[in-house]
């Protein structure tokens, strides 16, 4: 064999071995290719899933299911109602509403929940329209954990205009609990539609 030969027959040698590596490189780079699209479409269907939960928010999913569509936040803190019955007959919170016209809005909701364990008691929940028309009613036993209530407006009756409301009440009295003294707490106090 001359060179010429011998150089041919090695590149020969060279390039089929070149060729057989691409091909086992290109079978590889597929099987890559592949994972990143399995690792893509995974990270997808989580997403899509987080998403949807998001979404499924137990506390909206609760309002869209009892047909309310907005909420008018009336008092974004917590309400502190800390009562000494030795001192006072009664203690009083007042929401000042300044003429906010509730004719559209069919409920009151707010979260409640007493300090002490083993104390129950009752408390009074008045609106006062502009015409000075009052209207109340009583949430009883309030438990020591948060507890959601809702007051439906209608079965406010002493109301006859709700264009014009004046004040929110949240009153503990001495006659309706069983401790002399305590602490409620209210929280989340909104209008429904």
């Amino acid at each position: 064999m001359d060179k010429k030969e011998l150089y041919e027959h090695l590149a020969r040698i060279y390039l089929d071995s070149s060729k057989k590596h691409q091909r086992k490189k290109k079978k590889h780079d597929y099987l890559i290719e592949s994972r990143h699209l399995y690792i893509g479409i995974a990270v997808f269907i989580l997403l899509g899933a987080a998403l949807l939960l998001l979404k499924a928010d137990p506390f909206h999913k609760k309002m869209a299911l009892s047909g309310y569509r907005t909420a008018l936040v009336i008092q974004p803190d917590a309400i502190k109602i800390n009562y000494n019955f030795d001192a006072a007959k009664k203690e009083i919170y007042n929401l000042p509403l300044k003429g906010l016209d509730l004719t559209t809005y069919k409920a009151l909701v707010f979260a409640v929940r007493r300090v002490k364990n083993n104390s129950n008691g009752s408390l009074r929940i008045e609106i006062v329209n502009s015409l000075n028309e009052k209207s109340e009613t009583y949430i009883k036993d309030i438990p020591f954990t948060w507890k959601e209530y809702k007051i439906e407006l209608s079965s406010l009756k002493k109301i006859t205009d709700w264009s014009g409301t004046k004040e929110l009440l949240f009153i503990a009295e001495e006659w309706n609990t069983k401790d002399k003294n305590d602490v409620i707490y209210i929280d989340n106090v909104r209008f429904l539609k």
